[in-house]
């Protein structure tokens, strides 16, 4: 399917111009892999708080430290699993050494 001049590039072709990715199918995967996380990490969540003892009724300033602390860096860790799962930990992997670039300042070698 070859794309008119007239026609601007869809969301998906966006993402994966964006990514610098090499299918739309790839971009599928990489918008379920973040899907996949975040449904993961909403479900344990909660036992992980409950075992901490935090209640999930109020926020609050520790708990707000306590999910940063906790949550976040889990978050960055199933990203790379569902990553690996479905075939995009390279994609994932890269993200992340950026992520971690940008928090502590460092350029990347090159």
């Amino acid at each position: 399917m070859s794309e008119s001049k007239n026609e601007s590039p869809t969301f998906l072709q966006k993402l994966q111009a964006k990514w610098k990715l090499k299918s739309l199918k790839q971009v599928l995967l990489v918008l379920l892999v973040f899907a996949l996380t975040g449904f993961t990490i909403l479900f344990i969540k909660k036992p992980i708080f409950d075992l901490l003892g935090v209640s999930m009724d109020r926020g609050g300033f520790w708990k707000t430290v306590l999910y940063l602390l906790l949550v976040l860096p889990l978050y960055q860790l199933v990203l790379l699993f569902w990553g690996f799962v479905l075939g995009q930990f390279d994609f994932f992997w890269e993200k992340e050494k950026q992520f971690f670039r940008r928090i502590f300042g460092r350029k990347k070698k090159e």
